[in-house]
């Protein structure tokens, strides 16, 4: 499966990959509002056997197939989750 990746300019470590290249139309309209402009990082061939650095394949996929986009937000704040030191 075919996957396009853009990172949001606005929102740092924040990605959407698309089933199609610049089909932006999928999302709707207060995300893509949220996220402002989009640049686009990767293209990649996605498979069961694929390995991603911070997403479930099979999750990305199954986004993709039924609503054209994944979204890939950042982590949460570990220091922050942790209190002071």
């Amino acid at each position: 499966m075919d996957c396009f990746v853009y990172k949001s300019v606005r929102k740092t470590d924040t990605y959407i990959f698309l089933r199609e290249e610049e089909g932006f139309d999928v999302l709707p309209d207060a995300l893509a509002e949220q996220l402002g402009e989009l640049a686009f990082v990767i293209s990649l061939q996605l498979s069961p056997e694929r390995k991603l650095a911070r997403e479930d394949v099979n999750a990305v996929m199954r986004n993709l197939r039924e609503q054209g986009f994944h979204l890939q937000l950042p982590l949460p704040d570990e220091s922050f989750m942790m209190g002071p030191s």
